[in-house]
């Protein structure tokens, strides 16, 4: 009985002695106890891994790459201008860096990414927009974001991560999209109102080249109404009856 009791605990221990990693992550030994306290020199690898529960940890770094959103903060610019940042980040941890990641932080990924990379993102985006006024940041947007990047890349890298993305979902101050919309407005009303005076010159020139057209052919009507003509026109419509004019019958009479 004892021996069995012994067995079953024995197979526990050793259980709970074994993990596995799986494939797209990096551990690494944890010394919690005595003078090798830290981080084992061991560089654990993915599979099944032996430690000992009482005195080591095994601690999971994925190294494929994770995506945050965070929430939204302001930063000024230049000028005292207030913008709103709605960050998103994609990173990775780079392969190897898990120990100098832990040794460094002593916490595990999803803290130091809650924490530490968010400061880091918002002094990265703060110590950019100080170099802008609103003007300007509105007219090189693309490079203060490419600055921004490149920098929070830098900062990132020297902790052993890799930047793969990073959006600001940058939003402008009240007052500046209130401008930039009057502002088309503007644009779109004298727009309309020079296609509605090119309209109206069209409409202006047509009704003129009607009226010529009008004028020229009543001129020709005109031209073409002579004697004869008018004689032939009353023969095609005679009735057969002689016409008076005055006391007389007449079958023509002279057009002045």
């Amino acid at each position: 009985m004892r021996k069995t009791i012994f067995t079953l605990i024995a197979a526990i221990a050793l259980l709970a002695s074994c993990t596995r990693i799986d494939a797209g992550y990096e551990g690494i030994l944890v010394n919690q106890y005595g003078t090798e306290k830290g981080v084992s020199n061991v560089q654990i690898k993915t599979g099944r891994v032996w430690y000992n529960p009482f005195t080591q940890d095994v601690v999971e770094f994925p190294l494929f790459v994770k995506t945050i959103d965070y929430s939204a903060f302001t930063v000024n610019a230049k000028d005292g201008s207030v913008f709103t940042i709605d960050p998103t980040l994609s990173y990775a941890v780079v392969q190897g860096k898990a120990p100098f990641i832990y040794v460094k932080y002593r916490k595990d990924l999803d803290e130091i990414t809650t924490t530490t990379m968010f400061n880091y993102v918002k002094n990265a985006f703060r110590i950019q927009m100080n170099k802008y006024t609103t003007e300007q940041l509105i007219s090189n947007r693309q490079q203060f974001e490419d600055s921004v990047e490149a920098n929070l890349g830098k900062t990132l890298e020297s902790d052993g991560f890799r930047l793969e993305s990073l959006t600001s979902g940058l939003q402008y101050p009240k007052s500046i999209v209130e401008a930039v919309d009057a502002k088309n407005r503007a644009v779109q009303e004298s727009m309309q109102a020079q296609n509605q005076l090119v309209r109206d010159s069209i409409n202006a020139r047509r009704e003129v080249i009607v009226a010529e057209g009008e004028r020229q052919a009543n001129l020709l009507r005109q031209s073409s109404l002579t004697n004869l003509l008018i004689q032939q026109q009353f023969i095609e419509k005679w009735d057969g009856r002689t016409p008076l004019y005055g006391n007389s019958p007449v079958v023509f009479k002279n057009v002045q």
